[in-house]
């Protein structure tokens, strides 16, 4: 086991009507900027419950944070929270619109632009407290310091790390509503965090390899029951849980990490506007595939706790776990190949293209150059 250190400092409130604990949970001197995505708060009753929970606090709100959050929409965000002199910060919605607002509290005390901050983080100083509703469990943004931001002038896509929300309100039956792809998206984001922190090396941490298959095997057994019947509680509290832990760093303790996947997909997402979860169910299976040697040792072990898949040779054990992956993001009713979504070669080789410019290197060992992702996506 590697050297570690660990700290979560958010605290997570989880249940059914628990955003009435707003009021208590932000100071009522506080001026807050609550921040919202497209719409969905209203339809889905949770911005009549924040309202009535901040009835007697001072408030601004900003509507319009897109998933895979746009820093050109941000920076208005960040010009309202300035003129207003906020002094706290409630993100209402999925991760993207608390992505979203970790920039937006970084950027208000600071004097330059927030994609600066995004290519620099280093350039982080004092932070606007910030808490969360969450209402689509995907990213664990919940319950880290992460963030992913967009640029669509440049059109590129980034990972942004500041600090982690004072704390998280999860409702399950927030996500009722939810349309049937974002929840399988969600799923399928869910399923990856976890496997990014777990498709490593054997015998590194067996205590971490159990947590991580418990989520993946929870993953398994809730996700036909929440296709089934959305609105199933016990079942959408599972997942939303399984959503936060995979995420929060309790799975990555001494281990190390790969995210090769991740950010190959983030290159796709921002090419395309293929949702982020969506290209992951698609380029997990190849990444497997064309690291199968680097790989294959914890691949069947995965296959062995995960899916059952004990008899064969090797090669037939990696295969049969592969493609059992790619039937669970079947299941979910997401594509699982390029072709499916018309993306064409041309793309790919653009994408690639500019990988190679920026002479990338992805996954735990740094192998994965251009070139690797290349032969990754055209195995998509």
């Amino acid at each position: 086991m590697n050297n570690f250190i660990f700290q979560n400092p958010t605290k997570l409130i989880f249940g059914q009507d628990t955003i009435s604990q707003l009021s208590k949970e932000i100071p009522q001197d506080k001026k807050i900027l609550i921040v919202f995505g497209g719409g969905s708060a209203k339809s889905n009753g949770v911005y009549a419950q924040v309202a009535e929970a901040l009835k007697d606090h001072n408030t601004v709100e900003f509507w319009g944070v897109e998933p895979n959050p746009k820093v050109e929409t941000l920076r208005e965000a960040v010009a309202l929270g300035k003129l207003e002199s906020v002094d706290f910060i409630l993100s209402v919605g999925g991760g993207s619109v608390l992505d979203g607002t970790k920039l937006i509290a970084a950027s208000i005390p600071y004097a330059g632009d927030a994609w600066e901050l995004v290519l620099d983080s280093s350039k982080i100083g004092e932070i606007v407290p910030f808490a969360s509703i969450m209402t689509l469990p995907a990213t664990g943004s919940e319950m880290n310091s992460g963030a992913v931001i967009s640029n669509l002038e440049t059109n590129e896509k980034y990972a942004f790390y500041s600090t982690f929300p004072q704390f998280s309100i999860l409702d399950p039956k927030t996500t009722y509503s939810l349309p049937a792809f974002q929840v399988a998206c969600g799923v399928a984001d869910t399923f990856v965090h976890t496997i990014e922190q777990y498709l490593i090396e054997t015998d590194c941490s067996p205590l971490m390899d159990r947590w991580a298959e418990g989520i993946m095997l929870t993953l398994k057994e809730v996700a036909p029951k929440i296709k089934a019947d959305q609105t199933d509680y016990a079942q959408m509290s599972n997942y939303m849980l399984c959503a936060t832990m995979a995420l929060n760093g309790f799975t990555a303790m001494g281990v190390a990490q790969d995210w090769a996947t991740h950010m190959i997909g983030h290159e796709v997402t921002a090419f395309t506007g293929v949702t982020h979860g969506q290209t992951l169910a698609i380029i997990l299976p190849a990444t497997m595939t064309v690291l199968r040697e680097q790989k294959g040792d914890k691949i069947i072990q995965y296959g062995e706790r995960v899916w059952n898949i004990v008899e064969g040779s090797r090669d037939e054990k990696i295969d049969a776990t592969i493609e059992a992956t790619k039937r669970f993001f079947g299941s979910l009713g997401l594509a699982t190949s390029f072709s499916e979504l018309k993306i064409e070669r041309s793309t790919i080789d653009e994408l690639v293209e500019r990988l190679a410019s920026r002479g990338v290197a992805f996954g735990d060992k740094a192998n994965v150059s251009a070139d690797i992702v290349k032969e990754i996506l055209y195995m998509c």
